[in-house]
């Protein structure tokens, strides 16, 4: 089991264009994410500034996630919901976008979210299991308990799902995600 990673692949380039591997199970292992991936998403975001979370899936459906941006640029955060955990509620985000390449592992027991920093997002992640309705969960994506630093200019109001609007705060979550005690350290 692995804590949240930010993963930046090797692109090798020449006169026409670059190539990069994006996942490698043997290199994951290195890296201590062993999970099997099973199914894989992928989104546009039109408007600028869309905003999509904070989602998680429950026990016995969880799912570790591995997301990129593959056209555009993306802030993409992940928020320690793990009963017990140190870091409980804390957050750590990362840029990535189509040019950077980076990659952003999210594993069970944190919630995930990101904001559109341009028009025409596309993203894709994998995920550890399928998507099951029952499982499905949310927290607010402006819990002031949380205070993500979503950067957008001052005033902006996110596109947001009529989901999104309403999920619940943090404080009103009975978490049933187990700490593993690995606590939420910053991205290097």
């Amino acid at each position: 089991m692995s804590c949240v990673q930010l993963i930046r692949p090797r692109r090798h380039g020449d006169t026409r264009g670059w190539f990069t591997e994006t996942y490698n199970v043997e290199a994951f292992a290195k890296l201590g994410i062993t999970c099997t991936f099973v199914q894989d998403n992928h989104s546009l975001s039109v408007p600028a500034f869309t905003l999509r979370g904070l989602h998680f899936q429950t026990p016995p459906r969880g799912q570790d996630k591995l997301v990129r941006c593959i056209r555009g640029r993306i802030f993409d955060v992940a928020v320690d919901i793990r009963k017990g955990s140190p870091t409980y509620g804390q957050w750590v985000g990362a840029e990535l976008s189509a040019e950077n390449g980076h990659q952003l592992f999210i594993p069970i027991g944190f919630a995930h979210g990101f904001v559109t920093l341009e028009p025409d997002c596309e993203v894709t992640y994998k995920c550890s299991d399928t998507y099951a309705p029952d499982a499905d969960g949310g927290i607010r994506w402006d819990d002031p308990a949380i205070g993500i630093e979503w950067p957008m200019p001052a005033g902006t109001t996110p596109e947001l799902s009529a989901k999104d609007a309403v999920q619940p705060l943090l404080a009103a979550f009975d978490s049933p995600f187990p700490y593993d005690g690995r606590p939420l350290g910053p991205l290097v």
